[in-house]
C-alpha cells in the first residue's frame, strides 16, 4: 500500500476511517454538499442522498480492511474489504475527486451479488 499521502488521499483516508469506525457524521464532514456519487444502484446527487446511501451500510458494518490507497492532488482511489452482518466479504473500491478538502465525486464500485444472495437465503 502507498504510504505517501497526497491532499486527495488524505481526505479519502480520513473519510474512510471515519465511516468504517461507525462515525458517519464525521465522514460526512469530508463530503461536498453537491457531491455526485455513481454507484451500482444508480446516480446520487447531493450530501443528503449520499448520507441516505451510506447510513444503512454503516449500520450493518462489522469491520473493514483497507487493501490499497493511492492519490494525487485531486483524485484518490481506495480499495477495501468489508464484513457486514449478512455478508462475510464485500470488497469495494471508490475513486474520489477532491476539491478544497471535500469529496465532490465518488465512483463507487462493489459487487451486489453477495448481498442479493444473502437476502434470498434469508427469505427462504
Amino acid at each position: 500500500m502507498n504510504t505517501t499521502t497526497s491532499p486527495a488521499l488524505q481526505v479519502a483516508l480520513d473519510y474512510y476511517h471515519a465511516w468504517t469506525a461507525g462515525d458517519l457524521d464525521k465522514a460526512m464532514t469530508y463530503i461536498a454538499d453537491d457531491i455526485v456519487c455513481e454507484a451500482p444502484a444508480g446516480r446520487l446527487e447531493g450530501a443528503a442522498a449520499f448520507h441516505g446511501f451510506m447510513a444503512p451500510f454503516t449500520q450493518i458494518l462489522r469491520r473493514a480492511e483497507l487493501i490499497a490507497a493511492y492519490g494525487d492532488e485531486d483524485t484518490a482511489l481506495i480499495m477495501y474489504d468489508t464484513e457486514t452482518v449478512p455478508v462475510a466479504s464485500a470488497p469495494a473500491a471508490e475513486c474520489l475527486t477532491v476539491r478544497d478538502g471535500k469529496i465532490t465525486h465518488d465512483r463507487f464500485i462493489f459487487d451486489r451479488a453477495p448481498f442479493q444472495a444473502a437476502r434470498q437465503q434469508a427469505a427462504n
